[in-house]
């Protein structure tokens, strides 16, 4: 997708969408080697390279893609909180992985839609997104309603990262899509989907005070500083290299 020269680009919205991507690609790819099932990791690692597609073309609409991955510190990162927790078990996962891909298929359906900077590659992004989104439902019916391990490590896993989902809904400069009106939507998918699966909807508030569109600003959570020096050493220690 190229940017029309006479309508600049929105860096805001560009980097905050593209650091999702690109945050959660690296940590689906931690899975590579781990994953339960060989299936599993196979879809995981397509997802990953699905999400980093997505991150090298967002990022590159407003500068070096390679810089701009791994360049940067962490305070100049505008990813949402929720992508950067740790993968935990597999449960946890992919209730990350729920959260996050019903938000980017709406969100992208959304963008698709109109006629901005961004609806190209929503349009392509839109139907990867839809099987993340597909492979994330399927896995939560199934962890949910099927063994009694199965649906408490899901009970808790959508509870640890409840907390995080209310960020996704405050506003970005530049992204011309209305926030309440997403959030219902999304809403509205994650619970039927949790009761489809015998779980029971995490309460509490969904944005803290401390959370809510701090990773917007910059400000992130411990485990993302660590997952930062891993994703960025080799750049880092070979500057100029090529392969």
């Amino acid at each position: 997708m190229t940017a029309s020269p006479t309508t600049p680009v929105p860096t805001t919205a560009a980097i905050a969408l593209g650091d999702d991507a690109l945050v959660l690609s690296h940590r689906l790819g931690e899975w590579a080697g781990h994953a339960p099932v060989l299936e599993e990791e196979v879809a995981l690692a397509n997802i990953a390279l699905d999400l980093l597609g997505q991150a090298r073309v967002l990022l590159s609409m407003v500068g070096d893609e390679d810089e701009l991955a791994y360049l940067r510190e962490e305070r100049s990162f505008r990813n949402l909180q929720l992508v950067e927790q740790p993968n935990g078990d597999f449960a946890h996962t992919i209730a990350r992985q729920l959260y996050f891909s019903t938000y980017q298929h709406l969100l992208y359906a959304e963008l698709a839609s109109g006629d901005g900077q961004f609806s190209g590659l929503a349009a392509k992004a839109v139907k990867e997104v839809a099987y993340h989104r597909d492979h994330a439902e399927q896995w939560t019916l199934r962890l949910g309603d099927g063994t009694e391990d199965s649906r408490e490590r899901m009970l808790r896993a959508t509870a640890a990262l409840w907390r995080f989902t209310g960020e996704m809904f405050q506003p970005v400069d530049g992204l011309d899509v209305d926030p309440s009106a997403l959030e219902a939507a999304w809403l509205d998918a994650v619970e039927g989907v949790l009761r489809r699966a015998t779980l029971t909807v995490p309460e509490g508030p969904r944005s803290g005070a401390w959370t809510a569109g701090a990773g917007r600003q910059g400000v992130h959570t411990e485990p993302f500083g660590r997952m930062l020096a891993e994703m960025q050493h080799l750049h880092r220690s070979h500057p100029g290299a090529s392969w």
